[in-house]
């Protein structure tokens, strides 16, 4: 029996209100009332509309471009939720902004990620409820409850439609060892073999492809990687599988659509035929292609969520 908070309220930040909207349609609730504004400068305002006393509320926000905005503008809601005694406080974030410094690569170097932790946390949230972090690790820096979701099997789902019986005429690809237990079990889900891509980073992003471990000449690969930024590894890789391995048609998958700086000059210019992204980060006019497939986060979350409130496990979601 759920005893912490008399009823459910979903809120959404600027930065995804399409997810939100989509949350709380599936779960049949309206979407909180606030507002977010920006005095002239640059101070954040957030403002509820709404009574939160003793509610159980999720706020939803991807820390995605302009990211210290984004975040900024979700502590502050945090506090505003707190400060108005609110039951319990979820900080819903598709994408988790800084994942990538979650170590000290050089000396002196910050661990922004562990940063950010730490403020969501002083902030006053009770629980966070995120999609693919760029380590698995990063959860360990949080002081309070992490439920972690996965893309792969909303990817592999639509992967599976596609191929159908022809798993033996697919192989899918690691496109840096860092991502080899995600293909892995990628690949596990639709029943293709695995190769990886094997590269030297140069510098920062920067990638030359080396060369590749398994098996692909004459068939189609599908790429598997967790975001996609400059898309510079994707497109080396890609291109790699053509010309060195002889691969006859590259697909892609992944969950955040970062996507910035050339990508998306580089990614229309490529081998690529079809990219699969989940809306973790939201998509403009601008910046979709014909290459894209953009699939739904917002069931996976609703059922997350619905999961939390009743205090039942959300790691069945996905068997």
């Amino acid at each position: 029996m759920n005893f912490h908070g008399k009823d459910i309220k979903i809120f959404s930040g600027s930065s995804n209100r399409d997810v939100a909207q989509g949350i709380a349609g599936i779960l049949g609730l309206p979407l909180g009332k606030s507002d977010c504004t920006t005095f002239s400068d640059g101070e954040i305002a957030v403002s509820l509309h709404e009574s939160v006393r003793g509610s159980e509320c999720f706020i939803v926000q991807s820390t995605c471009t302009p990211v210290n905005d984004h975040l900024m503008e979700m502590l502050i809601m945090i506090d505003a939720m707190k400060r108005a005694s609110a039951g319990r406080i979820t900080a819903v974030m598709p994408y988790f902004g800084y994942a990538r410094q979650d170590r000290k690569a050089k000396a002196r170097d910050p661990i922004s990620a562990k940063l950010c932790a730490d403020l969501i946390t002083a902030a006053g949230a009770d629980r966070v409820l995120t999609m693919d972090l760029h380590a698995n690790q990063i959860q360990g820096f949080f002081n309070i409850p992490v439920d972690h979701l996965v893309g792969a099997p909303i990817l592999a789902r639509h992967m599976k439609e596609k191929i159908g019986s022809a798993t033996d005429d697919y192989v899918v690809v690691s496109p840096d060892l860092g991502s080899v237990t995600r293909a892995r079990n990628f690949a596990a889900k639709i029943g293709c073999p695995l190769a990886i891509v094997d590269k030297r980073r140069q510098k920062a992003n920067v990638s030359e492809v080396m060369n590749i471990i398994g098996e692909v000449k004459g068939k189609k690969v599908i790429l598997v990687d967790d975001m996609i930024d400059t898309a510079g590894t994707l497109c080396n890789a890609a291109a790699a599988l053509v010309e060195k391995a002889g691969a006859t048609e590259v697909y892609a998958c992944a969950t955040h659509a970062v996507l910035s700086g050339p990508a998306l000059d580089r990614i229309k210019n490529s081998v690529i035929k079809e990219l699969v992204l989940l809306d973790t980060i939201p998509f403009t006019k601008e910046r979709m292609l014909d290459k894209f497939t953009v699939l739904p986060v917002a069931p996976v979350f609703a059922e997350a969520i619905e999961r939390i409130y009743a205090d039942r496990p959300v790691s069945q979601i996905f068997g």
